[in-house]
């Protein structure tokens, strides 16, 4: 007998190098069915008809169900200067996302309406689900339903006990409250360590947010994912005012770039990457947080170049 199949083309994702840090994608990943997860159903067609039949126009028609996964993805911070760009950049590749957002979460809450919404005028935020809320009092079944990953940008700078509520406890709780729900990855924006002296890494700052990755990669062994930008640039607005950061941003990463054969000898001396550590482009660090919701095999801790190497497999 013969049959004859129609598929759509699904694309694939190429090899790319990988660390003993971080593991890149080398193959289109199969999906576990038993997190919860969005699956939309796609019907294919199939003509049958016996052996030695001409096909034509009464052969049967054999309608086949298969379960193709699509991303849903919650940011946390999503109005943010580094959360609107990982909600920019998920919509423009199809990504459905909700975003979290509170001025005690995320520190950005000036950027934003009462609503958790960009004031800025812009296509893709009609795109996004905004709810207002808090990390340690948020309703997580709401945020959480139909989730594939979360995002987490929460961080900010105050006391030594805000930092480590902010950049640590926060990140905990959203941690736990994803992994008790089931979402199957979550991806933590971190920071760079920029060789710093161990008294100045104990500080709130730095290890509330060595405690978060931590939890990411406790909870999340083979999923988590880690990324430690140093220095991030774009166009941040704040207060109705766009403060454009790419100026100073651009220009360094080009020029460190050069160089990076004559400053890595440096790197060993204390505290060198404050001065040597190449920024990060905001578009960049949301390209590589796109490539880590929608790759399985992509997880570990990500070092700035790394980062780099992850956008650039998903750019246009």
């Amino acid at each position: 007998m013969a049959s004859i199949l129609s598929f759509s083309t699904i694309p694939t994702l190429g090899s790319s190098s990988s660390s003993s840090r971080a593991s890149f994608p080398s193959r289109l990943s199969s999906f576990s069915l038993n997190h919860r997860s969005s699956l939309c159903k796609s019907v294919v067609k199939c003509s049958y008809a016996e052996a030695g039949v001409k096909d034509d126009y009464k052969s049967t028609t054999i309608d086949v169900v298969a379960d193709i996964k699509t991303e849903r993805v919650v940011v946390l911070g999503g109005s943010g200067f580094v959360g609107s760009a990982i909600c920019k950049a998920a919509v423009s590749k199809g990504i459905e996302v909700i975003s979290l957002s509170s001025f005690f979460m995320s520190g950005t809450l000036i950027h934003s309406t009462g609503q958790g919404v960009p004031t800025y005028p812009d296509s893709w935020i009609d795109q996004v689900t905004w709810i207002p809320g808090d990390v340690f009092y948020t309703n997580w079944d709401e945020i959480l339903f139909g989730a594939t990953a979360v995002v987490s940008t929460i961080g900010g700078f105050g006391s030594e006990e805000q930092m480590q509520r902010i950049n640590g406890e926060a990140n905990i709780v959203a941690v736990n409250a994803a992994k008790e729900f089931g979402i199957p990855k979550f991806i933590l924006i971190s920071v760079h360590d920029y060789n710093l002296p161990s008294f100045v890494l104990s500080s709130g700052y730095f290890s509330g947010k060595r405690k978060a990755e931590s939890e990411v990669l406790s909870k999340y062994p083979n999923s988590g994912v880690v990324l430690r930008p140093g220095f991030i640039y774009g166009k941040r607005r704040v207060d109705g005012f766009e403060i454009p950061l790419d100026l100073i941003g651009q220009p360094a990463e080009r020029i460190l770039s050069a160089i990076e054969n004559f400053t890595k000898p440096l790197s060993s001396l204390p505290a060198s990457d404050l001065l040597f550590a190449p920024p990060v482009n905001v578009d960049d660090l949301a390209l590589a947080v796109v490539n880590a919701v929608t790759d399985d095999d992509f997880f570990g801790v990500f070092t700035i170049e790394q980062i780099k190497e992850a956008a650039a497999q998903v750019k246009v």
